[in-house]
């Protein structure tokens, strides 16, 4: 495929991102037929009229979600009782996975003797103010909206690492998956799933929506990836089906 006219490869670069959430500048490159420089260009005009946001190695789509400080404001008291119960699991792990969901953070001062795995930087701020030396941090290209780091030097450095258990967020969660806003954030979700022996999704009950608004247009992965739910009373059993029907374990926090 080639595009010789500039809107028409724009428009290209902006359908594929749209749908696959994330695009390489050398795969478009590639794809189009055209140099990475002239895909580059393309991205940066495609950002200035705000259809895309460029990261390291190519583009994404442009984040719907709260920012990070805002997400932490919202169902606090849920976020903390669903914390509690999960720190309850965590007491025997000796490798714990965080990600960077506000709900996961909200773990790091229940923790007790655990090593922390995290990509997170507000997780990674907690753990060093406290003055830890229970913690591996996965540096890389720094996301502004989910304040963590994620590129290939971040999942390079996380699949040189074993965990008992990852902790995991989504921005809604139904039957047909977990879904998030951030491509790049999705793919550390995934890897920190696949370093792990088990895998708990810490979902508010206002997550569990059987569905992905337009905010969360980036698919993080199927349920099967899901060990354990831990949500808050506030679920409802029509809600809960499709993770029961899955195999997975399901607590309600609270």
């Amino acid at each position: 495929m080639r595009y010789t006219n500039a809107p028409e490869r724009r428009a290209h670069l902006e359908r594929r991102i749209t749908t696959d959430g994330y695009l390489s500048s050398l795969a478009a490159a590639h794809e189009l037929g055209v140099s990475e420089m002239t895909v580059r260009r393309d991205l940066r005009m495609l950002e200035e009229q705000g259809a895309v946001r460029r990261v390291a190695g190519g583009a994404t789509v442009v984040s719907g979600g709260v920012p990070f400080e805002g997400r932490d404001a919202v169902g606090a008291a849920q976020k903390r009782a669903i914390a509690e119960l999960a720190a309850v699991d965590a007491a025997t792990a000796e490798m714990v996975a965080l990600d960077a969901g506000t709900t996961v953070a909200a773990l790091v001062p229940l923790l007790g003797p655990s090593t922390v795995v995290t990509h997170s930087l507000p997780v990674i701020e907690a753990l060093t103010r406290a003055g830890s030396p229970r913690l591996v941090a996965a540096g890389g290209h720094y996301q502004p909206d989910t304040r963590s780091f994620a590129g290939p030097l971040t999942e390079e450095t996380l699949r040189g690492v074993r965990c008992d258990v990852a902790y995991l967020s989504a921005t809604t969660v139904g039957a047909d998956g977990l879904w998030g806003t951030n491509a790049l954030d999705a793919a550390i979700k995934r890897v920190l799933a696949q370093q792990s022996a088990r895998v708990v999704l810490l979902a508010d009950a206002g997550k569990l929506s059987g569905g992905h608004p337009g905010s969360a247009a980036v698919r993080i992965a199927g349920l099967d990836i899901i060990d354990v739910l831990i949500t808050d009373g506030r679920a409802d059993a029509e809600a809960l089906g499709p993770f029961e029907a899955a195999g997975i374990e399901v607590r309600i926090a609270g």
